[in-house]
């Protein structure tokens, strides 16, 4: 087979300058070297190599106005989830395989002038026209205005109701029992997801130097798995969500289990908790969602919601450095975490210390065991197929698919990251009741 090196198909050549490119000769062109997937298109065209275990199918129009009106992430993004773009080889539940292999083609390059404009001749006009984008996807962030400030209260509530009040039953489909929707801490490589997210709710109580009769505020409690956990031995537990079917979940939850006299989960924004004196918080999963700007005005709140000596535990995911913008690529924030951002833990860490009054005493990253995690939800979501598209639709359970996979392969390749946090509030003086060593079981 020739290779895009050597085909008249690469930046300078002349076929690709003059001559009427098919659809498979465009996604050849703009991909920038040897490809190890197949592309196939509707146009009858195709271009890799034949015997390929995974492939690029582009099935309509649609799909080519979607890529070429959002080149990158988004513009795919949008084809798969309506439908137009299909990964060969891998089934929408669990795209893992073929996304691996797509990463390592996607380097795109910059033709020249000569072959862009013969890319927009061959495409057509009518391609470069935008068209709404499938159902799932949240305005863009300069449109969500109308739902107020980024980070405020109300605009906060709505874009937790874009992800997060999708179904219950879809999500203990994808979840499992636990109805846990962060990190697990995995035992070993053969524990089973339960058992990892039991245990990574054993770290978070132990770390967090709980015992019956304390006091516990969870700040973005979700389903209520560390509010339950917790209270099962004997701690008193506040939780808080902005959504409101976790939250109706949650309670029902807490109820069946026999709980209601230690614990609560409000359908509410964690800055209208008024209460104080806590021995401690955990704030598992919340921090991706209050943007890098309100880390010091998020930390304060802590703080002066725990007794001297309390703790907390942040759980967050976060970027292996601190230099980077902390907001999310197009993808992520329009389909995934509208307004979501994340920082390093090093700058999590620093704005912690810098409020003062309380002190970071260990920190230790969880990357390795997010990407067992999402393989795990991808799994589920694998087995209950069938019963997802019914509940959610498909779009939704292709996007879901989509999003686990891919976020898998960025924990893999270190893009991304997952850190605990643990501090401790001080005394008057400096001071804290801490044992010298950690405490916990690790």
């Amino acid at each position: 087979m020739t290779t895009f090196k050597d085909s008249p198909l690469h930046a300078g050549g002349d076929a690709a300058s003059t001559g009427r490119m098919t659809l498979a000769q465009i996604f050849e062109s703009l991909m920038g070297g040897d490809l190890t997937i197949r592309i196939t298109a509707y146009d009858g065209s195709s271009a890799g190599p034949e015997d390929a275990e995974f492939g690029l199918d582009l099935k309509s129009s649609r799909g080519t106005t979607y890529l070429v009106t959002a080149p990158g992430d988004l513009g795919l993004a949008r084809a798969y989830i309506a439908g137009d773009l299909e990964l060969v080889g891998a089934h929408p539940g669990d795209p893992y395989g073929a996304l691996r292999a797509l990463a390592a083609d996607l380097h795109f390059s910059r033709p020249s002038p000569l072959v862009l404009a013969n890319i927009a001749r061959s495409l057509g006009i009518e391609h470069f026209k935008p068209i709404a984008p499938p159902p799932q996807e949240a305005l863009p962030r300069w449109r969500r205005f109308a739902e107020g400030l980024r980070h405020s209260k109300a605009r906060d509530a709505e874009v937790i109701h874009h992800h997060y009040d999708v179904s219950n039953t879809f999500y203990e489909w994808v979840l499992g029992p636990s109805m846990t929707y962060t990190c697990a801490v995995y035992p070993e490589l053969e524990a089973s997801l339960e058992a990892a997210q039991e245990n990574k709710y054993r770290l978070i109580f132990e770390k967090l130097r709980l015992k019956p009769g304390d006091r516990l505020l969870d700040i973005g409690c979700g389903w209520g798995g560390m509010v339950r956990y917790a209270a099962h031995r004997g701690v008193r537990v506040i939780g808080a969500t902005l959504s409101a079917e976790q939250a109706q979940w949650a309670q029902q939850a807490i109820i069946d289990e026999g709980l209601s006299d230690l614990a609560e989960v409000r359908h509410s924004d964690y800055r209208d908790v008024t209460e104080t004196g806590f021995d401690a918080v955990s704030s598992i999963g919340l921090t991706e969602h209050i943007g890098v700007a309100n880390y010091p005005a998020y930390f304060k709140f802590i703080r002066d919601r725990l007794r001297v000596g309390g703790m907390l535990l942040n759980h967050c995911i976060t970027r292996p450095d601190n230099l980077k913008n902390g907001r999310a690529g197009s993808f992520i924030d329009r389909y995934v975490f509208p307004d979501g951002e994340l920082t390093g833990s090093g700058k999590i860490i620093s704005k912690l210390q810098d409020i003062g009054g309380m002190e970071v005493v260990h920190e230790e990253n969880f990357r390795d065991h997010y990407a067992m995690t999402l393989r795990d939800w991808n799994k589920n979501l694998l087995e209950h197929w069938d019963e997802a598209v019914d509940e959610v639709g498909e779009g939704t359970a292709r996007l879901w698919g989509l999003y686990m996979a891919g976020c898998r392969i960025g924990f893999e390749r270190d893009i991304i990251q997952l850190h605990h946090v643990l501090a401790t509030k001080l005394d008057d003086k400096g001071g804290n009741d801490l044992p010298l060593r950690p405490w916990w079981n690790a």
